[in-house]
């Protein structure tokens, strides 16, 4: 007997754990070969699993990187996240408020859009 394909929304929160673990393996488990990412609404940032995987390792290398779940909703194989993400700036540590969209097909994300706020840096200690 097949395993289950797993939901969309199993999916996209093995995704992010992965991504807050820098765990470039199990995040690009998530993704089709194929897969895009885009700017919302149309801006292509990346396209198939070695420019995901190239844009994924150099985020990965930033100390403070967490995506901090603040809701989550679901219609069938859509997902959409809104996220508070930690993020090392170039101007500095800060955090920038995310909606992520995720079209998941056969157990894997094959598109994503990401709506990105303004980045807020930390005050100086």
């Amino acid at each position: 007997m097949a395993a289950a394909t797993p939901d969309a929304e199993t999916v996209v929160a093995r995704q992010l754990d992965a991504y807050n673990a820098r765990d470039i393996e199990a995040f690009m488990a998530c993704w089709h070969d194929d897969a895009q990412l885009f700017a919302h609404p149309a801006t292509l940032l990346a396209e198939g699993a070695a420019d995901i995987r190239a844009r994924h390792v150099a985020r990965f290398q930033e100390p403070d990187l967490f995506g901090r779940l603040v809701s989550r909703l679901s219609v069938g194989s859509m997902v959409v996240d809104r996220e508070v993400v930690t993020r090392n700036f170039p101007e500095g540590r800060g955090q920038v408020d995310v909606i992520a969209i995720y079209e998941v097909e056969g157990g894997r994300i094959a598109k994503a859009w990401f709506k990105m706020g303004t980045p807020v840096l930390d005050r100086p200690a």
